[in-house]
């Protein structure tokens, strides 16, 4: 079977360099190079992605890994999830464009209730059913290798973090007393602890559109809060009378996400489709330079998106490095490639406003980040073969 890949764009990356800790939640993966045979007698679930419909060619399958093939027969992009109970994140797969197929692997080890959706114009609370997953639990694995790559990025994720609520309690307070100039300067250096962890942080329910949400939440009958309303203000508008009620909102919602964050406990699966996920975020959210809107800070979560990317990679790398030696070489050398484009809009300790890059360097961006992505996007088919 042929699996088609959509060839988005992208950025970054800052090496972050120490895996003493981190904490993705979720999972998902796209991509291709998956192992076939690893998801249940039935084999993979095929998914019908349309406008107005999300046709799901099964609604149970037993306990442990599950694979998904998802088809967008529509003219909108769409993106599928799995739920868990509290609108979790279980797996995701985004940016599936019109006659496009993705494929990916989710670990749903307890029995249990879930929920499957499509978003069609990736908007809104997408199109769900239920989705039954049978049989008894599924243990860990108990390969020493794997046990020690989870328990590392778990570590990073923690640290990752601790340091994105002390970060924002500094933003928080720069707003809160009218220091526009400061508050400035330490936005896109809190944001980046959330773009790194950014598959577990943006897992929890509403948590996310919450806190990293853009104007576009106003037509999802959401109300636009959190970084990027501040980011407007800073920026744009300047700062309102409820700027720092927003600020405060935006603090306790932190410590609600850090605090569910710590306590995720993940699989390795997760940390493969994890890696793959924030790559998919520079391709899908930041090469248009939509995210930072305002601010054009894109380049510091590109970078921040890239080094999560690599945390994850690492923690498996002594796994990878006996299973499947030849692919961790080509992802270091395009990881090595897209470093060296990226470090040329390095600017003191951050980096240049997006709106400085020309069509040429994004295009070179953009290319280095689809080859390491179509790399990383084969690390879930290795480690699900265990």
């Amino acid at each position: 079977e042929m699996c088609i890949r959509d060839s988005t764009s992208s950025h970054p990356r800052t090496v972050v360099r120490s895996l003493a800790g981190i904490s993705t939640a979720a999972v998902v993966l796209a991509g291709c190079g998956l192992t076939e045979g690893r998801t249940g007698a039935e084999g993979a679930i095929a998914v019908t992605a349309t406008d107005s419909e999300c046709q799901v060619a099964r609604t149970e399958a037993p306990a442990g890994q599950i694979e998904f093939t998802v088809r967008n027969t529509g003219t909108k992009v769409n993106e599928f999830y799995v739920y868990a109970e509290g609108d979790r994140v279980m797996g995701e797969v985004e940016n599936i464009g019109p006659g496009l197929e993705r494929r990916f692997l989710v670990r749903l080890d307890e029995p249990g209730t879930y929920e499957t959706a499509c978003k069609p114009g990736l908007v809104g609370q997408g199109i769900r059913a239920p989705f039954t997953v049978t049989g008894e639990a599924v243990d860990k694995t108990d390969d020493e290798r794997l046990v020690e790559a989870t328990d590392a990025y778990q570590r990073y994720v923690s640290s990752q973090a601790d340091a994105f609520e002390s970060e924002t309690e500094r933003f928080v307070a720069a707003v809160k007393r009218g220091d526009v100039t400061e508050a400035k300067r330490l936005y896109p250096r809190a944001r980046v602890y959330w773009e790194r962890i950014e598959p577990v942080a943006e897992s929890f329910g509403d948590l996310d559109p919450k806190i990293d949400g853009r104007e576009d939440v106003i037509d999802e009958g959401m109300a636009f809060t959190g970084y990027h309303r501040l980011e407007r203000d800073l920026w744009k508008t300047g700062l309102k009378k409820d700027s720092p009620k927003i600020a405060d909102q935006l603090m306790k919602d932190v410590r609600t996400l850090v605090a569910k964050a710590k306590k995720v406990e993940l699989n390795e699966l997760q940390l493969a489709n994890g890696s793959k996920a924030l790559l998919d975020e520079i391709a899908t959210g930041k090469i248009t330079g939509e995210e930072e809107r305002y601010s054009h800070t894109d380049l510091w979560d590109f970078d921040a998106n890239l080094d999560g990317s690599t945390a994850a990679i690492q923690a498996l790398r002594p796994y990878l490095e006996e299973e499947d030696p030849e692919l961790v070489e080509r992802i270091d050398e395009r990881t090595k490639a897209l470093e060296t484009l990226l470090a040329k809009h390095q600017r003191g300790d951050g980096w240049a406003p997006y709106t400085d890059l020309s069509t040429d360097e994004v295009k070179a961006l953009s290319k280095a980040l689809d080859a390491l992505s179509e790399e990383v996007a084969k690390v879930a088919g290795v480690v699900g073969t265990r």
